[in-house]
């Protein structure tokens, strides 16, 4: 079997270079220096071994790289579409650049050869492409990315199962080919369900978050603690243990909000009267300001200090600042006068246009200067490399804001310490 997959950033780089270990892989980008890398052998992102993974299908000579839609799609089986939709500020995907990305390569293919869909892209998408490429015998079949950021290639090749919708049995079968190497447990249901899968399964994650987000700041006014509240909710046997049920930050990155935001505009369209989507943007959006909440009660003006910000990454394992909590508070801190620090172990530099925050190459020198430190990337090297008692001790008024209390264990013996976390109670 050969694949071409289409849109070569972070979930494009990891289905190609895990396939890549079982079948012939054309990567295919529109940009020219983005696939000069790849040719090298390195991702345009970081991602844990990623790079050797790529290095090693691209010595196997099963993975190429080329801007060329027709050198990548001439002999292909399979054209994946793998693009990271992106989105605005208020969550609203681009779905018309992924669709014109898809109409440009299309044609390029052999007759009869299947597209699979994995951008995130909206309910309807497969039929809307069928109507559009169906006379020249292109077919279309839907796979919800899962992609993990720092354990994508874990998540990949060891998928506790697959969602597949298609809508004949020649695409069943290609399916079934393609994923049999990475799970045995494939979910298969037709096109539109499985879009729809994705979008349910992206609010719901998102609803278990504004649920006890909402519940935490309860529990901060009665004396009820959320951590303790959780473990209740878990033990029950209709919850369970995995539950998405944890008093800490909103959610963000765009991932779960796109989802959110794709079902509050399918209600408009057809016209349907949602509470419920609508009710979780309403409340992740206030609970992204949270930390800023707590620091602007805190101090009536910019302190002398600086506000540090410990990790800066959209999440631990990734360099990927798109859409992070702590850029966005780092932002809006930085229009209040505050002034702002931080220390990311992924950052060796910052792009222009976050100038303002003055980057620390460790966490040891970050305190001296700060008047509040703030957590927000739980990177675990912040737990078991850092002599957190001398550190605190640095700050001449420690006041420490731990959303999730990742560093609980580290701090709470810390005399004289101010210590803020979601839930707890005043």
């Amino acid at each position: 079997m050969k694949l071409a997959v289409f849109g070569l950033w972070h979930l494009g780089c990891v289905t190609a270079a895990c396939c890549a270990k079982h079948f012939e892989v054309a990567g295919l980008d529109l940009d020219p220096a983005n696939i000069a890398k790849l040719r090298t052998g390195k991702a345009p992102l970081f991602e844990p071994g990623l790079d050797d993974l790529i290095a090693a299908g691209v010595a196997s000579k099963r993975l190429r790289f080329t801007t060329d839609a027709s050198d990548a799609c001439r002999d292909a089986d399979i054209l994946w579409v793998t693009f990271d939709t992106p989105v605005d500020d208020d969550d609203r995907a681009d779905v018309d650049l992924v669709l014109n990305h898809i109409r440009r390569v299309v044609p390029s293919l052999p007759s009869g050869a299947l597209v699979l869909l994995s951008s995130q892209l909206p309910v309807g998408t497969c039929e809307l492409l069928e109507k559009e490429f169906g006379a020249s015998g292109y077919r279309f079949a839907c796979t919800p990315e899962n992609l993990r950021l720092g354990k994508a290639i874990e998540i990949f090749t060891q998928a506790d199962r697959i969602i597949a919708g298609y809508r004949d049995e020649r695409a069943k079968a290609q399916l079934a080919a393609l994923f049999a190497p990475f799970t045995s447990q494939v979910i298969w249901m037709r096109s539109e369900s499985a879009e729809m899968t994705k979008h349910a399964i992206n609010g719901f994650l998102a609803l278990s978050i504004t649920f006890m987000n909402e519940l935490s700041l309860l529990c901060e006014r009665t004396g009820a603690d959320a951590k303790e509240v959780e473990r209740g909710l878990k033990s029950e046997s209709r919850i369970g243990p995995k539950a998405y049920l944890s008093p800490g930050g909103a959610f963000a990155g765009g991932t779960l909000a796109r989802d959110v935001v794709t079902c509050i505009n399918l209600g408009e369209k057809f016209n349907e009267a949602l509470s419920i989507f609508p009710a979780i943007k309403q409340s992740n959006d206030r609970h992204r300001q949270w930390a800023l909440r707590k620091l602007t009660q805190h101090f009536a003006a910019a302190p002398k200090g600086a506000i540090a910000l410990l990790g800066l990454t959209y999440k631990p394992g990734t360099d990927t600042l798109r859409r992070s909590s702590a850029v966005e508070l780092a932002r809006a801190l930085h229009n209040r006068g505050f002034r702002v620090i931080a220390h990311d172990p992924s950052l060796q530099a910052l792009p222009e246009d976050l100038g303002f925050i003055t980057l620390h190459a460790d966490a040891a020198t970050l305190t001296r200067d700060a008047a509040a430190l703030v957590v927000c990337t739980e990177w675990p090297a912040f737990r078991t490399r850092t002599d957190w008692p001398a550190l605190i001790a640095a700050m001449p008024a420690p006041l420490v804001i731990d959303a999730t209390r990742f560093l609980s264990a580290q701090l709470g013996a810390i005399p004289n310490l101010t210590y803020l976390t979601v839930g707890s109670p005043a």
